[in-house]
């Protein structure tokens, strides 16, 4: 496990330990979209990990899919953001934002336009969406043209400038979780005929040309993207080609030189291993329900760089202390993940602040 506590190059900088805050959203923000009055704590509190994901935060109005998550597009957002920024490097901790852009996993009631949803394809995930009024089922969305795909890669680039001026060290783009880029790569979603559907080629265009445009915007090396190979949530399937398609889509993305490549795996080994070979760049693994006796198995063996923790770097503040002390952990309450106050946001203790208890 020592070799987490390395510092390790990624990007252009040095992170101070090869341990990663993995993206969760937490429902917190405010109602245009300005990350919460806590927000600033609740991130820099945890800035003792290498590097910081923020929560997915969307790029423009038609990115929103859930009620109360953040954006990075407009003047307030940029200056709600900057007071995140500013309390985790006032901690030596380094942040990425990630972009994320909903697509189809959304409802109007939950966006500030309140227009349909925009997908590859007019194809609804069959599934709810929580809203103000309650569960509500996902309508058909709206089918991007091939100048609103432009637009929207477009919209890509310019919210990564505008993190980059709320002093983000960089960004990360959801390609995972059956949002926006994944519903691209599978055909069930994506029935396109056009440049950006058909072929693995056609399927894997949005995504690299979101990952390009970024890193034209604001440089390769501080421009990064998460992959979640398998994913089959809300209706995805990628389909028998799905190795075909990762492989061919890894292989252009490590062309671009970008700070990280960061997998969900979900326990393809096979693929895994064929996306390491194609991948030169820095590589975070996340491991969905890894328990605390695995942590530091894949940077042990070479089979990621770095590692992410989700639940447990929520829980704890201070997760890589306890790490090296081998303190036993605060465990995460599921009541508290999504929106709410201080409780199971800011307020879990450090090792320090339960012995005084």
């Amino acid at each position: 496990m020592s070799k987490l506590f390395d510092s390790i190059d990624v990007g252009r900088y040095t992170l101070q330990n090869r341990l990663v805050m993995a993206p969760m959203t937490r429902s917190r923000a405010q109602v245009d979209g300005t990350p919460g009055v806590l927000a600033a704590r609740y991130y820099a509190q945890r800035a003792g990990v290498g590097l910081i994901v923020t929560e997915g935060t969307q790029p423009s109005d038609d990115g929103q899919g859930y009620l109360t998550t953040p954006g990075i597009y407009t003047d307030a957002h940029v200056a709600g953001w900057k007071k995140v920024t500013d309390a985790v490097h006032a901690e030596g901790g380094r942040i990425f934002i990630q972009l994320m852009h909903a697509g189809r996993m959304s409802h109007p009631d939950n966006t500030p336009h309140h227009r349909p949803a925009v997908a590859p394809s007019a194809i609804a995930p069959g599934t709810g969406m929580f809203t103000a009024k309650g569960m509500q089922d996902i309508p058909v969305p709206h089918a991007l043209t091939t100048d609103e795909v432009r637009k929207t890669v477009a919209d890509f680039a310019f919210a990564a400038r505008r993190a980059i001026e709320a002093g983000a060290d960089g960004v990360e783009i959801h390609g995972a979780n059956a949002y926006l880029v994944q519903q691209f790569f599978a055909p069930n979603a994506n029935t396109r005929t056009d440049e950006y559907g058909g072929s693995t080629e056609n399927r894997a265009r949005f995504a690299i040309e979101v990952a390009t445009a970024i890193a034209d915007e604001i440089g390769a090396d501080r421009t990064a993207i998460r992959l979640s190979p398998g994913t089959a949530m809300w209706g995805i399937d990628e389909g028998a080609e799905k190795h075909a398609l990762y492989r061919y889509l890894v292989a252009e993305l490590d062309k671009l030189g970008l700070a990280y490549l960061h997998i969900m795996h979900l326990g393809d080994e096979p693929l895994l291993s064929e996306i390491r070979k194609r991948w030169t760049g820095k590589l975070i693994l996340n491991r969905p329900g890894r328990s605390r006796e695995h942590v530091g198995t894949d940077a042990t063996s070479g089979t990621a760089d770095l590692e992410a923790y989700g639940a447990m770097v929520l829980a704890n503040p201070d997760f890589v202390e306890r790490l090296k002390t081998n303190a036993p952990m605060n465990e995460p309450h599921r009541e508290g993940f999504f929106g709410g106050t201080e409780k199971f946001y800011t307020d879990y203790p450090t090792l320090s602040e339960a012995t005084t208890e």
